[in-house]
């Protein structure tokens, strides 16, 4: 066990405790432990230690307890919540309500693996302690909840007011989470972006600065369309923050004409967004777009009568162009081959070929003694049949030796074999007329499935018959479609002296910002999904704690960019060409690369640093030959250099 020592020992107000020792015949002392650090009870139990002018040496301590509880990624989530007035921003007074929601907060950082989090709650851990919540229930937290469901509305608006500024950016961008269960109000079937086709699913909408730092979530329906849920959030920025005028950035699906047309008629707003890909088209038809301005420059600025009062902003990615069209063709090569497949199935089964179709129709009829009296006429195609029934009949007859009993019983049973003949030579005819698909309308449904499988069946012609289909691929359209890869047109209802249109489609590639904040919420780091909750508010609390886990987590990532795999350079992202594929810099990818930061020490990821940070355990020790069970003190293992680090980069959060 090791105690930290105060390099410093004269440094008021730290009482210091020391150890003195000979040395070539000089005492000299040093110093083991800082007094004022440490609860009472342990000074006591140093105190009795001892012996002399000497103390028990440090390394003699012995640690009592098996498992430390882990302390050191708990201290640093406090720390930063300290930096951010986390606490006061949920509460100006202390109540036990407000130190449950911190630890609910802190855990879903910390370890969001379960309903609530509670895999920090009640693990091994001090953050219930350090809050003094080790005794809160299920029950606790859900009531907590509520609590700070009823301050959501006061806590977005104290954000806001940190950061949203006058006339400034403001991003906002809308997702999916999915439900287990069926009960809750806002589970709906709707457009799934987690590819949990079947699964009901809740809608929420996040707002944020142009940092991507989140302010505001809101929460709807499953089916709730993206365009719907713009005008809420301008009514939130106008009426509860108290923000007259800002520039709302959202999507090309978010921002559709007719939220636009809306915007218009409201002063002091603005907006950036984007065309969506027909009308794209429809300019690019008219001769809107000269293709030839890109040979300059990657971006144009143009003005068109079907868009008043606005400026559109041309660009074209090569890069993008490249991808797309490649994934183009590879769709284009997979849908072939799957339309393959279902060719084979209507070809399958078929019987063709004179000799194939001869051996199959006498393999039936010599399973039947009546099978000489069909006479067979086999074609390439098909065959015909006749049955010569008097010959039968007077060969029964002649066998029979005129029994009339026996002969109708031979009769009536060769009128059997005859049907059972029947029946399967129909069976046969069907497998050469028809294989194992047929009918236009089967067929029709199957190539359907197909086509819509990778969203290119624009580009197939195709024709559907009852017996075959044929299909090829329209390489006029395709052409036509390629022309436009890697063009995308930004509008803005900003004038060109309050922001060029460099800084525009910089400004439109920001909401990149709320996405990363999507994945943050999705992914291990917070685990949103899937939602257990069953009632309304309890849905909408569970979101706005992850959206408040963010907004620390945010911080702590900003503040780790030196010791993680992000990269430092934020500042080349105002300068870089704004429609090119952003790059990493350099030192980002010789950490990547190399997993060591320049003095030669690991790279970590966010998680991963806050596991080397729980390395710092809360122990309980003694001193040696101690028999008092309540002689014992609690010490928190020392820092590392690494860990140190992480604390120090922490202290340069602000706000």
């Amino acid at each position: 066990m090791y105690i930290a020592k105060i390099p410093n020992r004269n440094s008021p107000p730290a009482i210091l405790l020391r150890e003195s020792y000979r040395e070539e015949g000089k005492v000299k002392t040093r110093t083991l432990a800082n007094l004022s650090s440490l609860p009472a009870q342990s000074i006591d139990v140093l105190r009795r230690s001892l012996k002399g002018e000497h103390l028990v040496s440090t390394d003699d301590f012995e640690i009592v307890e098996d498992g430390s509880p882990a302390h050191g990624h708990i201290e640093a989530v406090m720390t930063a919540m300290r930096r951010l007035d986390f606490s006061r921003l949920i509460c100006a007074r202390r109540s036990r309500q407000r130190d449950l929601v911190l630890a609910m907060v802190a855990a879903r950082i910390l370890e969001p693996r379960s309903k609530l989090a509670t895999t920090a709650w009640w693990g091994d851990t001090t953050l219930p302690e350090m809050l003094n919540v080790r005794d809160a229930d299920e029950d606790d937290l859900y009531a907590a909840m509520d609590w700070l469901l009823d301050r959501q509305e006061d806590i977005e608006s104290k954000l806001a007011g940190r950061h949203f500024e006058k006339n400034g950016l403001v991003l906002y961008d809308l997702t999916s989470s999915y439900f287990e269960g069926r009960t809750c109000p806002l589970a709906a079937l709707g457009h799934n972006r987690d590819g949990k086709k079947g699964k009901l699913q809740v809608n929420y909408g996040l707002l944020t600065n142009r940092k991507g730092i989140p302010v505001a979530v809101s929460i709807f329906k499953g089916n709730t369309g993206d365009p719907k849920t713009l005008m809420p959030q301008v009514e939130k920025m106008r009426n509860t923050f108290g923000i007259k005028q800002f520039v709302m950035v959202g999507d090309r699906g978010m921002l559709t004409q007719k939220q636009i047309d809306t915007l218009h008629d409201i002063e002091g707003i603005d907006w950036i967004g984007a065309l969506r890909p027909e009308a794209i088209k429809k300019l690019a038809t008219r001769g809107a777009i000269q293709m030839g301005l890109f040979d300059e420059r990657n971006l144009f600025e143009l003005i068109h009568p079907d868009f008043p009062g606005e400026r559109l902003v041309a660009c074209r990615n090569a890069e993008l162009a490249f991808r797309r069209a490649a994934k183009r063709e590879s769709l284009l090569q997979a849908t072939v081959k799957e339309l393959d497949k279902v060719r084979a199935m209507v070809h399958r089964g078929r019987l063709n070929g004179k000799n194939k179709i001869d051996t199959r129709v006498r393999a039936i009829l010599k399973n039947y003694r009546i099978g000489k009296y069909y006479k067979i006429d086999v074609r390439e195609n098909g065959f015909n049949y006749a049955v010569d029934e008097d010959a039968l009949i007077a060969d029964i007859t002649a066998n029979c030796k005129g029994n009339q009993k026996l002969i109708k019983k031979r009769l009536k049973r060769s009128q059997g074999h005859m049907e059972m003949i029947a029946g399967k030579l129909t069976a046969l005819r069907q497998k050469i007329n028809k294989g194992r698909l047929h009918g236009k309308d089967q067929i029709g449904v199957r190539v359907g499935k197909v086509i819509n499988k990778y969203k290119v069946g624009k580009h197939f012609d195709i024709d559907i018959r009852d017996d075959d289909f044929r299909f090829k691929i329209n390489r006029d359209k395709v052409k036509n479609e390629a022309a436009l890869d890697g063009i995308y047109i930004v509008r803005t209802s900003l004038s060109k002296e309050r922001m060029g249109a460099d800084e525009t489609v910089r400004s439109y590639k920001l909401l990149s910002q709320v996405e990363r904040a999507f994945r943050s919420f999705k992914s291990v780091d917070l685990m949103v999904r899937p939602i257990h909750h069953r009632l309304e508010d309890r849905v909408r609390a569970h979101i706005f704690l992850c959206m408040l886990a963010y907004y620390v987590q945010w911080h702590m990532l900003e503040a780790w960019r030196p010791l993680l795999y992000a990269d430092e350079d934020q500042q080349a992202k105002d300068l870089r060409d704004p429609v090119a594929p952003a790059k990493r810099s350099a030192s980002a990818i010789k950490k990547v690369r190399t997993k060591r930061l320049d003095d030669g020490s690991r790279v970590y990821s966010f998680h991963g640093l806050l596991g080397h940070l729980a390395a710092i355990v809360r122990a309980t020790c003694r001193c040696p030959g101690e028999k008092d069970a309540s002689a014992t003190f609690t010490m928190i293992t020392k820092r590392n250099s690494k860990q140190q680090k992480a604390f120090d980069l922490l202290q340069t959060i602000r706000v």
